[in-house]
């Protein structure tokens, strides 16, 4: 039940969450209470007067010569490694002129120097110092519920709702509910929350709040009992049918809840998406889309059912679905320019999209629009901009592209020779590959990719021994790559040579993975050379079944001309001829048997 309908804490609740990738970005000096964005929370609307603190009280000190001085050399040793020094310098300083800023900037030197006590000592003392800074408390917090003593966060927790207005309390309640995930006993910060929250027992979000903490300890009696007093408080709470949904204990339950709630509130779309998304992930896609199109119907330009829409067209291989929203999706982003949401997924679908309509021109233009924002994402982009730049006849522009590219890490210089040399086989010029390959594994000797792709363009070549060479070097480097395996014991069966290691080889391949219809492909035709021809032609019926590949079908036609059915064999050869009237390997097969179309 926790794997398909994930823990909903108020704050995933009250945060305002889209379904699409976000950018990549780099992580906040220190965590900070997301605002909550639920129409239904009152805490929304306590937000403007929560989120500027008072300036804290500082002390009118003198900056003397003497003071200037001892700041700066602290800095310096602490610059250079020292924390212990610098530390006690602030520490003392602190106390000298009664400067919170002081007391703080200790506190860091200590939790960048990953000393605990000496944080919590130098947070303590900054506190006294500037006993209203909501600052210094939430500094505090975070230290106290990550000891065995939560008494002391306890009490914050009780003065913080207290002090706070109704309006405010239930953001409060948030904060509350996020620093005791922090905490190690899980159960004893349950009870610090049921203490802390009995006086506000007529609230929804202090049901909420326990419903989901009790859900946490898999206590799904409790849990059930406070999300049903949230709902008595609040019958058409979104906040409120999600956690009952959440806490119901499977996802027929939970659908049930959910189908329930929206008979009664048809405009819950929070409701909505989160049905919609479980009907995704029970693989109900028709019944999911139905769902997302009402909610689009509603938000015609909402981002996150775009994105979902365009999810559930490529999972139901409905490509102008797809299309059509992700196209929508990309629009939208680039008319909101200040969304932190990632095209770059949709955009190297859209790229597949065009290329498989064979729209060159468009594929590369989609993959243009990806920025830098993941750099294996954008690295990919460019290198498949270069293989359509070759597509389109210009090998050298594409050659030229890649030698653009300045990748930052090994991996991925890594790929752009292969790709180099995959720009090559295709071209035809296969001793050039061989070239840029050979180069390649001069730099990464022990690269198992690169080994791979060397031993296919040296076999191409007729250099065996360096092909199977190379393949033995990839097994011992990836012994889990089931293509080396495959390759090598192909290679064996094409030849017509040492076909029991042949058929070694690729059983090992087809343990690793027994699905793959290329493999089942080579153990037919091992199968065949051995003159096996009912299991040759099981496993090769297997594997076209899975994929119609045309060398598939060259070589269970094969198999039937042996057999004698003629005729059998001429349908998968034309079928073959139909796909890929160039295909080498029919070509061949053909000239060999005496046979033609």
């Amino acid at each position: 039940m926790k794997n398909a309908f994930a823990i909903v804490t108020l704050s995933a609740l009250l945060a305002a969450c889209g379904v699409a990738p976000q950018k990549q970005a780099g992580s906040a000096a220190a965590p900070r209470p997301a605002a909550p964005a639920e129409p239904d929370a009152p805490a929304a609307e306590a937000t403007a007067s929560t989120d500027t603190p008072p300036a804290e009280a500082l002390p009118n000190n003198e900056l003397t010569g003497d003071l200037l001085f001892r700041i700066t050399k602290a800095e310096l040793e602490f610059k250079s490694g020292n924390w212990q020094g610098p530390y006690i310098t602030m520490m003392a300083l602190a106390q000298q002129t009664r400067d919170p800023r002081l007391a703080r900037r200790a506190a860091e030197m200590a939790v960048t120097a990953k000393q605990s006590e000496q944080a919590l000592a130098a947070v303590r003392l900054w506190r006294g110092l500037a006993p209203d800074s909501e600052e210094a408390t939430q500094f505090f917090l975070g230290f106290a519920v990550a000891g065995d003593d939560l008494s002391e966060a306890e009490a914050i927790f009780e003065q913080r709702l207290k002090a706070a207005t109704p309006m405010q309390r239930p953001l409060a309640m948030f904060q509350m509910q996020q620093f005791l995930l922090r905490a190690k006993d899980k159960a004893a910060a349950f009870g610090v929350q049921q203490r802390v929250l009995l006086p506000y027992d007529n609230t929804l979000e202090a049901h909420l709040i326990l419903a989901q903490s009790a859900f946490g300890l898999n206590d799904l009696d409790r849990a059930r009992e406070e999300a049903g007093k949230a709902l008595a408080i609040k019958p058409d709470s979104e906040l409120a049918i999600l956690t009952s949904a959440q806490v119901s204990g499977d996802i027929e339950s939970a659908m049930k809840i959910l189908t329930g709630f929206l008979e009664k509130y048809p405009k819950s779309n929070e409701v909505r998406a989160a049905y919609a998304r479980i009907l995704v992930d029970n693989k109900q896609y028709e019944e999911a889309r139905k769902e997302f199109l009402i909610l689009l119907k509603e938000q015609p330009d909402n981002i996150a059912v775009l994105y979902a829409l365009g999810v559930l067209g490529t999972q139901t291989n409905n490509v102008d679905e797809a299309e059509k929203y992700f196209t929508r999706f990309v629009t939208v982003l680039e008319e909101h320019p200040s969304d932190e949401r990632d095209p770059s997924k949709a955009l190297l679908i859209l790229s597949q999209i065009a290329e498989q309509k064979n729209d060159l021109d468009a594929a590369y233009n989609w993959l243009s629009k990806v920025e830098n924002s993941d750099e294996k994402i954008y690295m990919a982009a460019r290198m498949k901009m270069a293989v359509l730049t070759a597509r389109k006849g210009d090998v050298d522009g594409a050659r030229k592209q890649l030698a653009e590219l300045t990748p930052t890490n090994a991996a991925d210089q890594a790929q752009i020779f292969q790709t180099d040399a995959q720009l090559l086989r295709d071209a035809g010029d296969h001793r050039a590959a061989y070239t840029v390959l050979e180069n390649a594994l001069k730099r990464y000797p022990d690269n198992p990719d690169i080994l791979y792709d060397y031993a296919l363009v040296a076999e191409k070549l007729g250099k065996v021994e360096v092909m199977e060479k190379a393949l033995r070097q990839v097994m011992i480097a990836a012994p889990d790559n089931q293509h080396a395996y495959n390759a090598l014991g192909y290679s064996l069966a094409e030849r017509n040579e040492r076909l029991p290691e042949a058929l070694s080889l690729i059983d090992k391949a087809l343990q690793m993975a027994p699905g793959d219809p290329f493999i089942m492909d080579s153990m037919g035709w091992v199968q065949y050379r051995l003159g096996h021809l009912d299991e040759a032609e099981s496993y090769l019926r297997r594997a076209y079944a899975v994929r119609s590949d045309p060398e598939i079908a060259v070589h269970l036609g094969e198999v039937l001309f042996a057999k004698g059915d003629v005729s059998g064999a001429q349908k998968l050869w034309k079928e073959a001829h139909a796909k890929d009237p160039q295909n080498d390997a029919l070509k061949a097969t053909l000239a060999r048997l005496n046979q033609s179309l």
